[in-house]
């Protein structure tokens, strides 16, 4: 199972959505509370070159984009091979 990354910030109804959609995969993850001002937000804007919006979603590494780009990759039948990667 690969690692699996998200920066959030508390009462983020985008950031529910990526952590549902995750769970309902199986799939653990990291959550990492970011909230403005804060390191980890300074932290999740440099791992996802200059992107300020949370939620910012990590596979392995690889910056996949926030609850958009995810539920695209979803969508698109191209997620699940993502995460069974590993």
């Amino acid at each position: 199972m690969p690692k699996v990354e998200v920066y959030t910030q508390p009462w983020c109804g985008f950031c529910s959505r990526v952590k549902r959609l995750l769970d309902s995969k199986g799939v653990s993850f990291r959550e990492i509370e970011a909230p403005h001002g804060t390191p980890e937000r300074e932290e999740a804007i440099r791992r996802s070159g200059g992107r300020t919006t949370v939620p910012q979603v990590f596979i392995d590494g690889r910056h996949i984009g926030g609850c958009d780009e995810l539920t695209a990759l979803d969508a698109s039948g191209k997620l699940d091979p993502l995460l069974a990667a590993a």
